[in-house]
């Protein structure tokens, strides 16, 4: 029988051709209606809120839950009927799934067992499956959105669901529920299926246990442990509680896909034959093919034998193709699409929007997370969250100056492409070089024509850094050579010459990193896209003298952060997010040394150490910033500020970072060892999305 709630005084009779019978639930978008279809059949109407009806972004994100749900094949999920607009409001018309979310008969009922258990995750994989390949991520799977429908488990509510192939960066605002968020999902960076396959372990560990593995105490408490923590897997054993644990790690590229689950609740011994989803979703409504081992069968049957094999989640880089993510209806024509921007930390995926970590400062920048009261925004850009670094009062008259003694003469600068501010003054030990502003949903380069010369338009460059000494310009080309070879081309403004040199061969992409300190070598970063997860498989060093790449394949690369020049520049380093490690190769890919203990790095490598390269900075365990002696590791001093993320070093005795400007935008601030913001080097205007990258100037 259906359970739903009257309507109320508010609330039409009638939407459409549809006679609206009572309130099944309501959200922070919209109210969902039991109603009766023409035919006399019962559907759920889901209806934009009145109070969001001139607002432009939730009008679209309701919209493209339509288009998300009309691309995802109807395996255990909630099939789209229709759409329509009632009182300037839009409305979409699903299937109703007659039966009660896993929260609430998990909070009636108790946590589920055995083969009920064992149904369950196959059948919600299987949804994730078939949301994966039409090219979408859930981005809020969690236990109220799986309904418990007589035929099996199905997954609705795609409210937030995105397109694998959409151009977001940190600037998206991450909406999900904290309980069941991935960690690069809370960081607010690209979200890929990963972060579906995350929430679906957190949603089995409550379904078998009741709670959920990281808590639903306070929001900040659940954060910090999905972050920083591991989780509490309670009584949860067996097979599942390995596939779990799987799809936990921190680092997205660690976790199996939906159909890598599937096979191995499924007991398939390979990844080779993978099995139709209607065999799997067939699985979910009955008694499952094969119960898994580990979990207790019905009254009087035995238990099942242990599987014989297990199939690995991943596969070795380069030597090994990775399984194939399915087809999209638009294959892409030229080197990877700008991998996700993300700076090295431990969970976070490898990559970067543009191969190297810059800033990306803009409104949306801020994080919101959808709870079931309503909606919370959090202005906390980036890692450094309130709770997690010491507060710190705005500087006022009365306190100590900063290191910074003296401060020299800026002039206000106003750069194209938006509400962008320079203040820069000629003695300056890093100046602005390049950066990127966001326009339709399409990046634009900038780069400068010298270390103090104007900037210009690169419309055919993903990414584009000028040398130390202003006088050579790199880009990465929008597409592959004819040969199928992603290219960096490297202009000498001197000269005038022109020149392009082949890296890698297409699937893999080379980003484009850093320089060397001597203007004489580039840094690129060997990437490739896997099932919507960005990989670092290892690096290119370019020689503009010899225009040659050696291109360096790094072994056991799973895991690791892009790559960034060390503090010598006669190797290069990267994050080790399995051994929360920074480790140090040599220009071979040989591993040289490690330093653990470090807390977290607060950007990306490309900008991790000071000028001289005897000092890098981190975020320390308790949110305050920490420098380190690079050849000992030993901790120089640690110190707290007002900044909301560190980006690099200004000088040897400052860093530079950026911070939300009272809410009219964003700058990017000095700061010293002190904490103190000294100046600022660039505002943005409020809704702006920059990433600026700032060059040591020789």
């Amino acid at each position: 029988m259906s359970q739903f709630a009257p309507l109320k005084q508010a609330d039409p009779e009638r939407l459409g051709d549809y006679e609206l019978l009572g309130r099944l639930g309501e959200g922070g978008q919209g109210v969902v209606y039991l109603a009766t279809a023409p035919g006399g059949g019962k559907v759920a109407v889901k209806w934009l809120r009145a109070e969001l009806a001139g607002d432009e972004v939730s009008i679209s994100r309701f919209l493209r839950e339509v288009q998300v749900a009309e691309r995802v094949a109807p395996f255990c999920t909630a099939a789209v009927l229709a759409k329509g607009v009632a009182q300037e409001r839009p409305y979409i018309v699903s299937e109703y799934i007659e039966g009660p979310s896993l929260y609430a008969i998990v909070q009636e009922k108790g946590p589920r067992t055995g083969n009920g258990l064992h149904r369950l995750a196959v059948g919600t994989a299987t949804a994730l499956a078939a949301i994966h390949q039409a090219g979408i991520v859930h981005r809020d799977f969690k236990p109220a959105n799986v309904l418990l429908a007589a035929d099996g488990p199905r997954v609705i509510d795609f409210g937030i669901a995105r397109a694998l192939n959409a151009n977001a960066t940190i600037t998206n605002m991450p909406v999900g529920t904290p309980s069941y968020m991935a960690p690069e999902q809370i960081m607010g960076e690209l979200v890929g299926p990963a972060a579906d396959m995350f929430s679906w372990a957190n949603t089995m560990v409550y379904a078998a246990t009741g709670k959920a593995p990281f808590g639903n105490d306070t929001m900040h408490a659940v954060i910090n442990r999905v972050l920083n923590h591991e989780p509490d897997l309670g009584r949860l054993d067996g097979p599942l509680r390995e596939v779990v644990e799987s799809c936990l790690a921190k680092d997205p590229a660690a976790r199996p896909t939906a159909e890598q689950v599937i096979m191995r609740l499924l007991r398939h011994p390979t990844l080779g034959s993978p099995i139709p989803l209607q065999e799997a979703a067939a699985a979910a409504t009955g008694p499952p093919l094969t119960p898994m081992p580990g979990l207790a069968p019905p009254p009087g049957q035995p238990a099942a034998p242990p599987p014989t094999t297990q199939p690995a989640a991943g596969q070795p880089p380069f030597t090994q193709p990775p399984v194939a993510p399915a087809p999209t209806t638009q294959p892409p024509q030229g080197p990877p699409a700008r991998p996700p921007h993300a700076p090295a930390q431990p969970y976070r995926r490898p990559g970067g929007k543009r191969g190297r970590t810059g800033l990306v400062v803009g409104a949306a920048a801020a994080f919101a997370v959808v709870l079931a009261a309503g909606l919370i925004v959090i202005t906390a850009p980036w890692k450094h969250l309130p709770w997690q670094r010491a507060a710190t009062p705005a500087p006022t008259p009365t306190r100590p100056q900063s290191t910074h003694t003296a401060t020299p003469a800026v002039t206000p600068v106003r750069l194209p492409g938006g509400e962008i501010t320079l203040f820069e003054s000629p003695s300056d030990p890093v100046r602005l070089t390049s950066y990127e502003v966001r326009k339709d949903e399409e990046w634009v380069d900038y780069a400068r024509a010298s270390l103090t010369g104007r900037f210009a338009a690169y419309p055919g460059h993903w990414e584009s850094l000028v040398s130390p000494d202003g006088r050579y310009l790199a880009g990465r080309a929008r597409n592959y050579t004819p040969d199928g070879y992603d290219p960096v081309i490297v202009t000498d403004r001197e000269t005038g010459a022109r020149f392009t040199v082949k890296t890698v061969r297409k699937p893999l992409g080379a980003s484009v990193r850093a320089w060397s300190r001597d203007g004489r070598r580039i840094l690129l970063n060997v990437e490739r896209d896997v099932g919507g997860v960005w990989s670092h498989l290892g690096f290119v060093v370019v020689d503009v003298r010899t225009r040659k790449a050696t291109v360096v394949r790094v072994k056991d690369a799973r895991g690791l952060s892009a790559f960034g020049w060390d503090g010598s520049q006669n190797g290069v380093v990267s994050w080790d997010a399995r051994a929360r490690a920074l480790r140090f190769f040599d220009l071979r890919g040989t591993p040289t040394r490690e330093l653990k203990g470090l807390g977290e790095l607060p950007s990306g490598t490309d900008r991790l150490f000071s000028p001289s390269g005897r000092q890098f900075a981190t975020t320390c365990d308790d949110g305050a910033t920490c420098i380190w002696d690079t050849r000992s590791g030993d901790r120089l001093r640690r110190f707290a500020s007002d900044c909301d993320k560190v980006i690099g070093w200004f000088d040897e005795q400052h860093l530079y970072c950026w911070e939300l400007d009272n809410g009219r935008g964003y700058e990017v601030q000095v700061v010293g060892f002190d904490g103190r913001l000294v100046r600022r080097l660039l505002q943005s205007g409020k809704g702006l999305s920059v990433s600026p990258v700032f060059t040591p100037a020789r």
